[in-house]
């Protein structure tokens, strides 16, 4: 019998072993341990536990004792590529969020269940459906015995969700990105290549902006009226009541954050960035005591940057946008983290193409421009040299639904025990240099290809 023949019988005593139950079992498990940014424990305990239980020996990577991050490695025997699978453990929307959910308690978003075909839960979608499928499809490596030459890592990390120290509202449960992937990778858990488990619907991203968070302050001028002697009319702009100067600038803002999205989008090879702007955080004054009109009122931004781009530009026209609107303020910029394109992950791309062939009757999915416009935790591989691509299912509606097809779930299940099988497999080169990319500077290629230089 052929190598290659041996080698397919292999793999299929491999898939022969994946259990499609284990996978909704296990995605449900997770899905029901609310674990919002920064109460990630239980859920990262429950992972620990549950790799322990399997014959794994996982460990814990911890900027924050109760905030860790858990990887656990398949040992190969040696001579081929090494992949992380990763996941996130946190979950996007706390049950005390009153001031950002209309109902932040909907058990949507704190639980997970089985209706029908569909298995739904926001901690399923994102992220721990994904996460269960890779943790059982490494589980169906190792009881079959299926003898991988380089090491496979599964890891599941805290603080991909971000919550960003701002004003009062610092320490360590105010932390994201920081003290996930790059804290767990700076400590050791490093491979040549890395596959984020993050929704995009079975197609392959390889480029993701950054972010830069911006607090936008506008004051007034005069002294502070009392309601009775507040004067009018006035122009907005000229108000002596600081949030309704903010309500002018934030009709500026948006005229202007079209414009941003418009100009600096960009379209290549490894997807498309739509970088947008939005105004998500405003504050001013104190509501148990409004008889007097507030002089200072701020608004928080999320501004989404290309690979390259200089938030110092950003910012500079932020403050264009108070200048053009004519009121006094200050532009701080308080989150810096930048995008990256993926270098030297064509290896894992035709890996993961080959193996998503394997599996479905069609090929990868184009991805949504909206999917290839956030931040993930592939920027914080790419950041440090290891190549990282998002391939993951994805909800329907995301935004609406948050469930997955049963059936995704477990074909992901699938797709990722052959992803491993053949990257890990694969001979691998003595000196392969870590982190060799250098990060393409996207945003000066849309500004030549608008002053008609490319």
């Amino acid at each position: 019998m052929a190598n290659d023949e041996r080698r397919s019988l292999r793999v299929e005593d491999v898939l022969a072993k994946m259990d499609p139950q284990e996978v909704i079992d296990l995605a449900l498990a997770l899905g029901n341990i609310d674990s919002p940014t920064g109460s990630e424990g239980p859920a990262g305990q429950f992972v620990f536990d549950w790799l322990a239980k399997n014959s794994f020996a996982p460990k814990k990577y911890a900027m924050i004792p109760e905030r860790f991050n858990v990887a656990a490695t398949l040992p190969g025997t040696g001579g081929g590529y090494s992949l992380i699978f990763n996941a996130h453990l946190d979950t996007t929307l706390r049950s005390d969020a009153e001031w950002s959910a209309r109902d932040p308690k909907d058990p949507l978003y704190h639980s997970a269940w089985v209706e029908g075909d569909s298995i739904y839960g926001d901690g399923v979608v994102n992220d721990k459906g994904p996460m269960a499928a890779f943790l059982v499809a490494a589980k169906a490596i190792r009881d079959a015995g299926y003898p991988l030459k380089g090491d496979l890592i599964v890891s599941a990390v805290a603080g991909e969700i971000s919550r960003e120290p701002i004003d009062e509202w610092q320490g360590p449960m105010y932390l994201s990105k920081d003290l996930g992937v790059r804290f767990m990778v700076t400590h050791g858990v490093v491979a040549d290549f890395a596959l984020v488990a993050e929704g995009t619907g079975f197609g392959i991203v390889g480029i993701e902006p950054g972010k830069a968070h911006f607090k936008v302050t506008v004051y007034t001028d005069g002294p502070r009226y009392y309601t009775p002697y507040l004067p009018r009319p006035t122009e907005m702009a000229d108000s002596p009541n600081a949030i309704v100067r903010a309500a002018a600038v934030l009709a500026e803002f948006e005229k202007w954050a079209l414009d941003y999205q418009t100009r600096n989008t960009y379209r290549g090879e490894n997807g498309t960035i739509v970088p947008k702007a939005s105004v998500n955080a405003i504050r001013s004054g104190y509501p148990f005591n409004v008889t007097s009109a507030p002089q200072i009122a701020a608004f928080y931004v999320d501004t989404r940057i290309l690979p390259g781009a200089n938030p110092m530009d950003v910012r500079e026209e932020l403050r264009g946008v108070l200048r053009r609107v004519g009121v006094p303020g200050e532009v701080e910029l308080y989150v810096y983290r930048p995008g990256f394109e993926a270098k030297g992950a064509e290896r894992l791309i035709d890996t993961i193409k080959r193996c998503h062939a394997a599996t479905f009757p069609t090929p990868p999915a184009i991805v949504a421009d909206a999917v290839t416009s956030m931040w993930r935790d592939t920027n914080a591989f790419n950041e440090v040299g290891i190549p990282a691509i998002s391939y993951a299912p994805r909800a329907q509606s995301h935004a609406a639904t948050k469930s997955f097809k049963l059936k995704d779930l477990t074909d992901a299940a699938l797709v990722y025990a052959r992803i491993a099988m053949d990257l890990c497999d694969q001979d691998r080169p003595a000196n392969v240099p870590l982190g060799a990319h250098i990060n393409r500077n996207i945003a000066g290629s849309v500004s030549e290809a608008r002053s008609g230089r490319r």
